[in-house]
């Protein structure tokens, strides 16, 4: 994971992950600001991951759910490609 960091005029550190969008965070001193950032990429990371999870879940759920005694129904166009 690339970090970027750098000191503004003020004197606070900034620091932030490109690759996550809005994960970028001030910081007293460049510890601070590292500690700080790779904290909140790695929950912003946790938090991408359990949604995954949860929408793979959803779709297991509404798989099980269909009925297995009636076939879906494919319009012509669809029938010739599956077997």
């Amino acid at each position: 994971m690339k970090i970027e960091i750098e000191r503004e005029k003020d004197g606070r550190w900034i620091a932030e992950v490109p690759d996550l969008p809005g994960v970028m965070v001030y910081g007293k001193t460049r510890a601070q600001a590292l500690a700080t950032v790779e904290a909140l990429a790695l929950r912003v990371l946790a938090e991408k991951s359990d949604l995954r999870e949860d929408l793979l879940d959803m779709a297991l759920l509404a798989k099980r759910r269909r009925e297995p005694s009636r076939p879906l129904r494919l319009n012509r166009r669809w029938r010739k490609h599956c077997p």
